[in-house]
């Protein structure tokens, strides 16, 4: 996802995938630890959305915006 769908989300759904994310990511590894990820550039991709919802979320809360 780029930025600007980040930023068009409620602050709500964002924590909703936030939360989504961090469990794709755990998943990931765990999987990776076993020997069955085949896709390991899906960890740079989730790492990168879970920075860029954190960013939109901390600049909401900077700015006083919990829309």
């Amino acid at each position: 996802m780029d930025i600007v769908k980040f930023e068009s989300e409620s602050s709500q759904g964002l924590h909703e995938l936030l939360v989504n994310l961090r469990k794709e990511f755990v998943n990931l590894a765990f999987q990776k630890k076993l020997g069955q990820c085949n896709n390991f550039s899906r960890f740079s991709l989730i790492r990168k959305s879970i920075a860029r919802s954190l960013t939109v979320l901390n600049r909401r809360k900077r700015e006083g915006k919990n829309a």
